[in-house]
């Protein structure tokens, strides 16, 4: 097992059913010094144990693997474990999976052949609770999105917020920028997805694309 330098910042967990997919992760990973892998996971069922004993701060999931696929495992460790950040990490662009990963509380979507430093970069930004997708990901799940009907209106400053999350700031980088503390850019996101209907800052994003709010580049 890897330990922490003394840069080092985040714990990785690397779930793969394949020994040399983790491997090659776990070779990428050694190149940045503060991220460090505290373990390995072989399927969905041990991913959970795992973070039970290890404590990581982001978890590296694979979708498609033996006795609890990485869907239900994204699912459970959210529902046990809401503060470690999941990025779904596959060989598969499939819409439903992309959806369900989504949904189960994933707060990235890349595909295997993501180039390192990119990877890299997503974990970081896990770590910061900001959000990273694909793009083709990203367009599939904007065209998925679906609200109720908007409670009320969203006030300028809701709108503002509800951008830069699509821009994927994090609620510390959106209080920076803004001026505001975090507990009140903290509330004005609990407000808008509440005015949306929606679950997630994730989806929240997602919606502002498809309602052209940002960009998707």
């Amino acid at each position: 097992m890897s330990h922490p330098g003394p840069k080092a910042s985040l714990g990785v967990l690397l779930v793969d059913d394949h020994a040399v997919v983790r491997q090659g992760l776990r070779m990428f990973l050694a190149t940045d010094e503060g991220l460090y892998v505290v373990g390995e996971a072989e399927n969905g069922q041990e991913a959970l144990e795992k973070v039970a004993l290890l404590h990581p701060d982001v978890v590296l999931m694979d979708l498609l693997m033996p006795v609890m696929d990485g869907v239900r495992a994204t699912r459970e460790i959210k529902a046990r474990f809401p503060e470690v950040e999941v990025i779904a990490l596959t060989s598969v662009l499939e819409d439903q999976l992309v959806v369900e990963a989504m949904h189960a509380g994933a707060t990235g979507y890349l595909l295997k052949d993501t180039h390192p430093e990119e990877l890299v970069e997503a974990i970081h930004a896990a770590g910061r609770g900001e959000v990273r997708l694909h793009p083709e990901a990203a367009k599939r799940l904007a065209q998925e999105v679906r609200t109720a009907e908007m409670r009320e209106a969203l006030t300028p400053r809701e709108t503002e917020i509800l951008r830069l999350i699509a821009h994927g700031l994090s609620n510390k980088r959106i209080a920076q920028q803004l001026n505001l503390s975090e507990l009140t850019v903290k509330t004005h996101v609990s407000n808008l997805l509440s005015k949306l209907g929606l679950s997630s800052r994730t989806q929240a994003a997602l919606f502002a694309i498809r309602e052209g709010l940002v960009g998707l580049e």
